[in-house]
């Protein structure tokens, strides 16, 4: 009994999230959760969603199975929007024009920069001291 489904991979940070969407009655499911469970922090929920509205689609129309893992909770955030956003594409890939203009289509690049010899952290000196 094998159900279609059409996967994304979406990164951020040390974040990887694993979403398959399927055809459905609008479950979310993060990590074997609820999504309002696994991200209980104010607006995270909505930024996931954003790629719905984007594209005019219907969130009650699909499921949605994510597996995330490492980073923390704003990479994983972003991961799991970029991952949703790939698999409408591979659903209906006439929604590319729309998730593309709104940005949810680029991995966003930044990350945290590393410490450097001599310095406090990536780019803080010690303190001057002229004697």
């Amino acid at each position: 009994m094998s159900e279609r489904y059409f996967e994304g991979i979406g990164r951020r940070k040390e974040s990887t999230a694993r979403v398959r969407l399927s055809n459905g009655s609008g479950k979310f499911i993060v990590n074997e959760k609820e999504i309002e469970a696994y991200f209980t922090r104010h607006g995270d929920t909505g930024t996931i969603l954003e790629p719905f509205s984007a594209s005019g689609e219907k969130r009650n129309s699909y499921d949605v199975s994510v597996l995330v893992k490492g980073g923390g909770v704003t990479g994983q955030t972003d991961a799991v929007m970029l991952g949703l956003a790939r698999a409408l594409i591979k659903f209906n890939p006439d929604l590319q024009p729309p998730l593309r203009k709104g940005g949810y289509l680029t991995r966003n690049p930044l990350v945290k920069e590393r410490k450097k010899p001599g310095l406090k952290g990536a780019r803080k000196a010690p303190t001057y001291t002229k004697r």
